[in-house]
């Protein structure tokens, strides 16, 4: 190829980069004409609307991916176009999200993959102050880690839903790749031999068992309240390795020692969002809710009967002990399908007829990206 086929190519590049730009701002201007005509709906003396709709952007972002033709993959395009909504969103109302801090934790990763960058993350110490900032409204929206596939279900997290008044309105999962973080390391590799003690939360620890046996089997192993804070304690101790993510590498300025020391390749966490409304179906939707049982032999044949009748696939069953009564439990249910559906509607009566209490959770778009 000559320089000047190359020229002509890169000429060709600016000149779409110009088209997409403008297209960019044009779909943000029409954003901003929407969230006008929604403000003259309004009672100015209710609270301000949100503009934020999961079920709609879930379905936009699996058009953007029905629709694509490559070469970029239909995930890659669609993160793009999250971006692109969370950039629109921001000029209508800018939205601050809770999240299971300190700064560089998965769940952080997590709220901006799902929100995209424009939004504002708010670090809190634990599960229960993410779903307290989101009661009280000092937070839009809340994300929580609520499952891990090798390490399980995150029962903090379970629990909180109990009494909370809060609905669940979406999903994502997000694949876990850890490091070793350390302060600073050298060329040669120096940093490695000052390691005393290696940090994380439990469930980093556990997912890296096996590959801190073989490479570090007399190295201290500490658990901590979060990856997040691993990587703070490592940034100002030189003797500390933290286990986290490259966000908290990026947050704390990191070097990393070795990459990808999860015992399992697929390693995911699955994270939940909260708020305090209900969304609309979105056309591929899942259902939780919570049931109190009586403990009486066949009951949870009983509770899973209804599903096969109408057909309705579950996606996930957990059980926690009650904590109004010895022995007896509480079962966290999850199907696909929207409560809306007729035929969900069906279950969760059905359901509701030999329980103590049924709750539903929320019904969500599926994660899409």
């Amino acid at each position: 190829m000559s320089k000047d086929d190359l020229q002509s190519l890169r000429g060709e590049i600016d000149q779409i980069d110009q088209q997409i730009q403008r297209l960019i701002n044009e779909r943000a201007g029409c954003a901003k004409r929407v969230a006008d005509v929604k403000l003259a709906s309004v009672d100015t003396t209710a609270e301000a609307p949100l503009f934020y709709r999961p079920e709609r952007e879930a379905q936009v972002l699996r058009k953007v991916m029905e629709r694509n033709e490559g070469p970029l993959d239909g995930r890659e395009v669609a993160h793009i176009f999250r971006e692109i909504m969370s950039a629109c969103l921001a000029l209508e109302q800018p939205m601050e999200i809770a999240y299971l801090g300190p700064q560089g934790t998965f769940t952080q990763a997590a709220a901006l993959k799902h929100f995209g960058h424009s939004v504002m993350t708010r670090p809190f110490a634990n599960i229960a102050e993410v779903f307290e900032a989101v009661e009280r409204k000092n937070c839009h929206y809340g994300v929580v880690p609520v499952e891990n596939s090798t390490e399980g279900m995150v029962t903090h997290t379970l629990d909180n839903f109990i009494n909370s008044p809060l609905k669940i309105c979406g999903e994502l999962e997000l694949p876990i790749a850890l490091n070793l973080l350390v302060k600073s390391a050298g060329v040669d590799g120096s940093a490695d031999t000052q390691i005393t003690k290696i940090c994380a939360h439990q469930q980093a620890l556990a997912q890296s068992r096996h590959w801190l046996q073989q490479h570090y089997p007399k190295v201290e192993v500490q658990a901590v309240s979060s990856n997040g804070e691993a990587a703070r304690m490592a940034s100002e101790d030189a003797t500390i390795a933290a286990i986290a993510g490259d966000l908290a590498a990026e947050h704390y300025e990191l070097s990393c020692l070795a990459s990808n020391i999860q015992d399992y390749a697929d390693n995911t966490t699955r994270f939940l969002v909260i708020t305090h409304d209900e969304v609309e179906a979105s056309g591929e939707d899942k259902t939780s809710i919570i049931v109190s049982t009586r403990n009486v032999p066949g009951a949870l044949f009983k509770l899973l009967a209804p599903l096969e009748a109408e057909g309705i696939s579950l996606t996930r069953i957990e059980t926690r002990p009650s904590r109004t009564e010895n022995w007896a439990y509480v079962f966290f249910m999850e199907f696909q399908g929207h409560h809306q559906d007729p035929a969900v509607k069906r279950v969760t009566d059905a359901i509701a007829e030999q329980s103590f209490f049924v709750k539903v959770l929320g019904s969500y778009p599926a994660a899409v990206i």
